[in-house]
């Protein structure tokens, strides 16, 4: 009978153990590394890669839109090509090719991300997921002889520029949502632009059909002082607007693929916080879509 009640006691041990496991497990707030235009907590996982493109197309109305250009799939306006590489079980290597769709272009991006913290079911002590995202972007596009431009480079440190972002996700039942303080510097700027810039972006990821589609809209509040804002306007009648993306994610065994609305031309932080000077208002949004695809490196 001794053995009887040792082996029971054994049993219960190993299924609250079960239970408690169950009851902690991770929360996946959102389904791929970036929502539009803005990075989410999520990392690949160790040995593993995450494979991705992006493409915007050009406007899809407007001045430089409509059906005479296509509704902007005549023109590519910006594409990255990314591998991003799990080498630890919450640490991502990211190398990516991107064209740039201004004066700076061929721009080669080495990042990092951190995940420092991730949501747990049941667990009040890690109520949200957390992470840190840091970046090195070179601009490999010749210099321009002309001064006082985007790209009048006379040096490899005018060439870059580094974006350091905290991220902080969380997931409400069926609700995703999140922010993005995001600190921009470069090495190089025109003589009335700032080098520096802080945004602070926001996303949210809402299912409309259970693991297949989900709906997702992110955005970006860029803070530029008013003197750099008034030059551009008075010298080169352009204006910023604050960049705003909506886009659907269609789930498959293998793939994500997500169909992008975006006024930002550009797809890269280190671009499209300094340089979003199109506008929904005036049509000046974009398609655009991600192909997400995990391989396996090493187990």
């Amino acid at each position: 009978m001794k053995q009887v009640f040792t082996l029971l006691a054994g049993i219960l041990i190993l299924f609250t153990a079960g239970a408690q496991e169950n009851a902690k497990k991770p929360v996946r707030v959102f389904n791929s590394g970036k929502t539009i235009n803005a990075r989410t907590p999520e990392v690949t996982g160790k040995g593993k890669m995450d494979f991705n493109v992006t493409h915007n197309f050009g406007d899809l109305a407007g001045s430089n839109g409509g059906v005479k250009r296509f509704f902007g799939l005549d023109n590519a306006a910006d594409i990255r090509i990314g591998f991003h590489i799990g080498v630890g079980e919450h640490t991502d290597l990211v190398f990516a090719r991107d064209k740039g769709a201004s004066l700076v272009q061929q721009n080669y991006e080495i990042g990092i991300k951190q995940q420092l913290m991730q949501q747990m079911e049941n667990d009040p002590s890690r109520p949200l997921s957390i992470a840190v995202y840091f970046n090195n972007v070179i601009a490999a596009v010749k210099a321009n002889s002309f001064p006082d431009q985007d790209n009048s480079f006379k040096n490899l440190g005018d060439r870059t520029s580094n974006v350091l972002q905290l991220i902080l996700a969380k997931r409400f039942g069926n609700l995703s949502v999140q922010l993005n303080p995001t600190f921009m510097t470069r090495g190089h700027a025109i003589s009335y632009d700032q080098k520096s810039l802080f945004a602070l972006g926001g996303a949210i990821k809402l299912p409309l059909v259970a693991n297949r589609l989900n709906l997702v809209v992110d955005y970006f509040k860029i803070f530029r002082n008013q003197a750099s804002r008034d030059s551009f306007k008075l010298n080169d009648n352009i204006r910023f607007y604050d960049p705003l993306g909506i886009g659907f994610e269609i789930l498959t065994s293998g793939h994500i693929f997500r169909l992008n609305f975006t006024n930002s031309t550009e797809i890269l932080e280190n671009r499209f916080i300094p340089r979003t000077v199109t506008s929904w208002g005036k049509g000046q949004f974009r398609w655009g879509f991600t192909i997400s695809r995990k391989f396996t490196l090493w187990r």
